[in-house]
């Protein structure tokens, strides 16, 4: 069984907080670009605990002309 590195988790999720806070959203490319988050999803379902942040997703059309959506998570204050 491999052991998690809590102290890792914790330092990512508190990064993608202060991201939230300062700059109002973050993506999934954002977090894996800035902080090496690779897993966005779990770190705002842990967030969510003591802060409101919203989901809005977006659509766009990539340099091939396939179209696809990726989610933004906004910050809406502590809860």
């Amino acid at each position: 069984m491999r052991k998690t590195n809590d102290k890792r988790r914790a330092n990512k999720s508190r990064l993608v907080l202060e991201h939230l806070k300062e700059y109002g959203s973050i993506t999934s490319w954002e977090a894996i670009e800035k902080y090496g988050a690779t897993r966005l999803s779990a770190i705002i379902y842990n967030i969510r605990k003591n802060y409101n942040v919203r989901s809005v997703d977006s659509e766009y059309t990539d340099r091939y002309g396939n179209h696809s959506t990726f989610t933004k998570y906004v910050y809406c204050g502590k809860i």
